[in-house]
């Protein structure tokens, strides 16, 4: 898979300023625990590979000198999320795009969604919610992939794919954590499996 790029979007850890939803339930503190933890969780669990290159893509731009070196890392620039998303696209010839609201993301869903990449010209990860926790686009992606997205609802993942034309991937459902509800969820079953393992240690 060389020359596939994993770009992870991310928001600068700064209270208040992250998980606003899950911070009207749990506190913006522990939101942003949670978030910085995520973040952590998912440069240890995906960005060693040797199977793809790890692009770290942040908001707000000022604040991308501020984050280590130890990861190529960018700013999202201007305009409403499509725009960032497909600009950030645009820059590999074949890339995948995820976020840090899904703690369930694994090396083996990246590496499913690049093979995918071979055979299709969009793959996309479906969140329980009608969005969606990653987006892939190999060389013949399509013009206008966002145009037109109702985010942030139940449409996101249907209107993006309507865009995208019947060859498309889709890869295992997983459910983000916007909520309190959600983040709820992800405790209980984390007790289940019992103690996380420090790649798995998301939680505040």
């Amino acid at each position: 898979m060389k020359g596939d790029t994993l770009v992870i979007f991310a928001r600068a850890p700064r209270l208040g300023q992250v998980k606003r939803r899950l911070a009207q339930g749990i506190g913006a503190l522990a939101a942003l625990r949670f978030h910085r933890a995520q973040v952590a969780a998912l440069l240890r669990r995906l960005g060693r590979s040797r199977r793809w290159r790890t692009e770290l893509a942040v908001t707000p731009d000022r604040a991308a000198a501020r984050w280590p070196r130890c990861i190529a890392v960018r700013p999202q620039g201007r305009g409403d999320l499509g725009q960032r998303m497909q600009r950030a696209l645009l820059r590999h010839r074949r890339a995948v795009l995820i976020g840090c609201d899904v703690p369930g993301i694994r090396a083996a869903d990246i590496a499913d969604a690049f093979r995918a990449l071979g055979r299709v010209p969009a793959v996309f990860g479906p969140a329980e919610d009608g969005g969606y926790w990653l987006v892939g686009f190999g060389p013949r992606r399509p013009a206008r992939p966002f145009a037109g997205v109702r985010w942030s609802g139940p449409h996101a993942l249907a209107d993006t794919l309507s865009n995208c034309g019947p060859r498309t991937a889709v890869l295992r459902r997983l459910r983000d954590v916007d909520t309190a509800e959600d983040y709820r969820a992800l405790a209980v079953r984390r007790d289940r499996r019992g103690p996380a393992r420090p790649s798995d240690a998301a939680m505040p």
